[in-house]
């Protein structure tokens, strides 16, 4: 699949690991990490759209290292409420989450975990016996990118189960 714009239509990429086929049928279970960016947006359109009878997870993952950032740029006052902040936001992001796969049909379940993200994907896809992990290519900014990694990389190499990347 290519990426462009056809008559009004934005088609997206996705690169799938492992294909739908008597060794990987369709999954019943599917986490969606989810920022907030049109990456993550896509990709939870993906699964809701590709995998229409599966119970999808959007998933929000707070990083603790973000504090220290907030807190070298903002000063220790940011400190006393960073994760309260965090946890706030997260909520607003995951309700864009739930109410863009409504718009598609779809009910969704959403999670927040706070970590390292690629530990906190891959662990809550093994400790919750997930099918299939669909995500965006990257994250919010090439920045964050970066400093700290591809998480999409990192997860596609530690997840035992099928991932789909999409870009």
């Amino acid at each position: 699949m290519g990426s462009g714009t056809e008559c009004g239509r934005t088609t997206t990429t996705v690169h799938s690991l492992a294909p739908v086929t008597k060794e990987f049928p369709m999954p019943d279970t599917v986490l969606v990490p989810f920022d907030g960016s049109p990456l993550a947006e896509r990709a939870l359109e993906h699964a809701v759209e590709t995998f229409p009878g599966a119970a999808v997870t959007a998933i929000y993952v707070i990083d603790p290292t973000d504090s220290i950032l907030a807190v070298e740029a903002d000063g220790l006052s940011v400190a006393d409420s960073w994760y309260d902040d965090e946890r706030e936001r997260a909520t607003g992001i995951l309700a864009t989450a739930t109410d863009l796969a409504a718009e598609y049909g779809a009910d969704i379940e959403t999670v927040t975990a706070t970590g390292q993200p690629v530990r906190e994907i891959v662990e809550y896809a093994e400790d919750n016996d997930l099918d299939q992990i669909v995500l965006g290519s990257h994250s919010r900014n090439r920045v964050e990118r970066a400093l700290l990694g591809s998480v999409a990389e990192t997860v596609v190499r530690r997840a035992r189960i099928p991932v789909t990347v999409v870009a």
